[in-house]
């Protein structure tokens, strides 16, 4: 575990976590049931997640497919439950792996990615669950979907490839206030007749849950501030 933060530390900021979700949950007069929060663990080492788990968090997030094979696979296996979701771009090369590991997909974007995921889905007879990623402020150097393609994309992953699209993730422009993005991702969630989405952060999670995110992600908020990615 990173020195600068403790097991006690942990707990006490996923219990901060939840009072936060609570207070937002009941201010938009939704049950807290229906927002799940992912804690982020990229670049966390194995025992900061133990001590997540100790606390009887069991939601993570990982950015990359090599990065969670180090650490996962273990964890699976000694913590019944434990759910995994994959936050960051998937490369097609990656999808074999991400397949065998993951349980949520989060950043499904293209077609090439699409037509990975049924090849391996008709390969190894499963599939996560998965969420189409929207560049809600159309920034060139961010994966995702511009929103004006969204629909079309996942009416094809429906019907063209039989694709288990079940939410929307964004992840708004750094300098921009959230909330425009989320009811951007909300609006297409509609639309699209999708009920889940994936938005809102540590710093702006609030503002997500009131318009209407099902599932968090906080990374910092809980384990402090990232380490350094390992070579």
């Amino acid at each position: 575990m990173q020195p600068s933060i403790t097991a006690t530390d942990i707990a006490a900021n996923i219990a901060r976590i939840r009072t936060r979700m609570a207070r937002a949950t009941a201010e938009a007069d939704r049950n807290p049931a229906t927002v799940s929060l992912i804690a982020i663990s990229k670049t966390q080492p194995p025992a900061t997640i133990e001590a997540a788990l100790a606390a009887g968090h069991l939601v993570f997030g990982e950015n990359r497919v090599q990065e969670a094979q180090l650490k996962f696979p273990a964890l699976k296996a000694s913590h019944a439950g434990l759910q995994l979701h994959l936050v960051g771009p998937l490369q097609s090369n990656k999808v074999r792996d991400a397949v065998a590991l993951f349980d949520f997909i989060h950043t499904l974007d293209r077609e090439s990615l699409a037509e990975a995921l049924v090849r391996e889905r008709e390969r190894a007879g499963r599939c996560p669950r998965l969420f189409v990623q929207v560049n809600t402020g159309e920034e060139p150097q961010k994966a995702g979907l511009p929103p004006g393609e969204a629909l079309a994309f996942i009416e094809r992953c429906r019907k063209e490839w039989s694709l288990p699209v079940e939410g929307l993730m964004c992840i708004p422009p750094v300098d921009d206030m959230p909330a425009p993005h989320f009811a951007l991702l909300a609006n297409l969630a509609r639309k699209a007749g999708l009920h889940d989405l994936s938005m809102g952060m540590s710093g702006d999670f609030e503002a997500a849950i009131a318009l209407g995110a099902t599932f968090i992600r906080v990374g910092s908020a809980i384990f402090g501030e990232r380490q350094p990615a390992s070579a």
